[in-house]
């Protein structure tokens, strides 16, 4: 990335950005939008009519929905065109998948075949596996799933039993070991398999077919949600793989892994998206039609409180999904044009924001929980009633949590990867924290704010990280390599950290938003902005005041407090007023329309 100019991962604390530099979605082409409306068509035709007969788990339904999806073209968009894919834009299948998101357990199927299914392949595999396989991934004629997890091995996946060793005669690797939670693991016709190669330390990863010979499944699994999804064990024994089915080079599996879930974890920021814009549409047409009390239940203000809640969240996750997906777009350019390869590139970049990929999974997955739970209670009782989708869309939510690495293992992600980068040299956060802790004494009760709407918002968002950075120096410096042992006070830290970011990408849309839409317009913006920094500052002041009572001497705890109130301070804000006005426009516009 040395010549690369934007924003590196994690970065985002120790320099601004100009709105000029993201990329907001009210900037889709026409492109982009037609192939929008190409997914919104096929969930509207193929999938919404039969939800029941999916989450039945019909047999081979499924796998014909892929198929007909690949028909479209919809499995190929990542996919470069040599191999009969249409090699779209990074930004364009983030767009994807956010729409296809709202397709319930068909969008689980989906995520796993275009992304832990095919992307293996296409990033790592060499040209006679991406002939053979990748243009049938890209049909639907072949469908793909991911083998990492085992029984004894979920988060730290590298600790994995199974096992591979070559023959004598050097033609094959016998497989022998078992996989879990293997999404389209029922029908896939294509694995991506992690074992160990004899005696080695981590993983290696093969292309294993259905069809060889000691490959086997349990029944598939009885989940709480996604149920019309594939999810069952798998067994290897005495599985023969080709030795050209060695995916990369031996002992790359682990490193193949990690890349693929940034990918994964990326990509279901954009997932939840789309079922959290229904659910919303759903939340609010049942409270256009339901009365109590001889008034329709929109018009309470505890019911607008719950609808404006759900309208900030979704806006404000996908500020961020969009920001970081350019940043990724433009990063994957700047290593092609330095000669890198396309699926390298692809990985560098998107490892590159590992910090933000992990941001967008905790922050969209507990954002869609937060959608959905008030869209049941929005329902009252019919919430609980499996005849509402609402109650489906409550269900199918929470597997978010856990998949692509549960959140709490992304937190420490977060703060893992911008400390390392840290003590590396490669960002300049402890430089900054120390040219904050000199200025400490001189600090007022509380900051002098412009007048300027934007400007007193970029000072806002600035103090936000200027909290960040102080209690990351501060951790470093009491608990040195220790600091691993100390996960409740990472989470503080995490949890400031993913505020600040979403708060940022939220600003920095709003100003931009700013040049498009006229003063009326822009307000209700404004509004969900209002409400998310004064939300934020107030997780961001608890968060730290948490941290600072756990570990810092109680000499030094009212200086802390005094540097905390000061970086936290957002000024008085009108939230009762705000929200309703964000809840007014949804209630007549009778769906999310933001």
């Amino acid at each position: 990335m040395d010549n690369y100019k934007a924003i590196r991962g994690g970065e985002f604390l120790i320099k601004e950005t100009s709105e000029k530099n993201v990329f907001i979605p009210e900037e889709f082409d026409e492109e982009q939008i037609m192939i929008a409306q190409s997914c919104k068509d096929f969930l509207e035709a193929e999938i919404y009519p039969i939800l029941d007969r999916i989450d039945s788990q019909e047999e081979d339904l499924m796998k014909t929905l892929l198929q007909k999806a690949g028909e479209l073209g919809l499995l190929g968009i990542s996919v470069s065109e040599e191999y009969d894919g249409f090699g779209q834009s990074f930004v364009t299948s983030m767009l994807v998948s956010e729409v296809l998101g709202a397709g319930y357990a068909f969008s689980v199927a989906y995520s796993a075949h275009t992304g832990i299914g095919t992307l293996p392949i296409l990033y790592y595999g060499d040209d006679e596996q991406k002939q053979k396989y990748l243009p049938k991934l890209a049909s639907g004629e072949l469908t793909g799933a991911y083998c990492l997890t085992e029984p004894g091995a979920g988060s730290d996946a590298n600790s994995g039993k199974t096992k591979a060793t070559l023959t004598e005669d050097g033609k094959h690797y016998i497989l022998n070991g078992q996989k879990m939670w293997i999404t389209n693991g029922g029908f896939a016709d294509v694995q991506t398999v992690f074992a160990k190669i004899d005696n080695d330390r981590v993983l290696s990863a093969f292309i294993v077919e259905k069809n060889y010979e000691g490959v086997s499944f349990n029944p598939e699994e009885k989940k709480m949600g996604i149920k019309g999804s594939s999810t069952v064990q798998i067994f290897y024994n005495n599985c023969k793989v080709p030795v050209g089915n060695l995916l990369g080079k031996r002992g790359e599996g682990f490193r193949i892994a990690l890349n693929i879930l940034n990918l994964g974890r990326i990509k279901l920021g954009a997932n939840v998206l789309g079922i959290a814009k229904r659910s919303i549409s759903h939340s609010v047409n049942y409270a256009n039609e339901r009365k109590q009390f001889k008034t329709l239940i929109s018009n309470f203000g505890a019911i607008k409180h719950k609808l404006a809640q759900q309208v900030i969240k979704t806006f404000a996750s996908e500020s961020a999904v969009y920001r970081a997906s350019q940043n990724i777009e433009d990063a994957i350019k700047s290593y092609v044009e330095q000669g890198m390869i396309k699926g390298k590139a692809n990985v560098e970049a998107q490892r590159e924001y590992a910090p933000e990929a992990a941001i967008l999974k905790v922050y969209g997955s507990e954002s869609l929980d937060y959608v959905v739970d008030e869209g049941v209670q929005i329902h009252g009782g019919m919430g609980f009633s499996s005849e509402t989708e609402i109650e489906r869309a409550y269900r199918d939510s929470r597997i978010n949590r856990i998949f692509e690495g549960t959140n709490e293992i992304n937190r420490l992600v977060i703060v893992d990867t911008i400390i390392k980068k840290g003590q590396k040299g490669v960002l300049s956060i402890f430089e900054k924290a120390v040219e904050l802790f000199d200025k400490i004494d001189s600090l007022n009760e509380k900051p002098n704010l412009s007048e300027s709407y934007f400007e007193k918002n970029q000072q806002i968002v600035n103090n936000f990280k200027n909290a960040c950075l102080i209690l990351t120096k501060a951790l470093v410096d009491k608990f040195q390599r220790k600091i691993a042992f100390e996960q409740e006070l990472l989470f503080n830290l995490s949890n400031m950290i993913i505020e600040t970011y979403v708060a940022e990408s939220l600003y920095l849309r709003v100003k931009k938003l700013k040049k498009i839409k006229d003063n009326n317009a822009i307000s209700v913006y404004t509004s969900i902005l209002d409400v998310f920094l004064f939300d934020a500052s107030n997780k961001i002041y608890n968060n730290n005041l948490e941290a600072i009572y756990s570990f810092v001497d109680i000499k030094e705890h009212d200086k802390y407090i005094k540097i905390l109130r000061y970086y936290t301070h957002t000024g008085s804000i009108n939230t009762k007023e705000s929200r309703r006005k964000i809840a007014n426009k949804l209630i007549d516009d009778n769906k999310y329309n933001f």
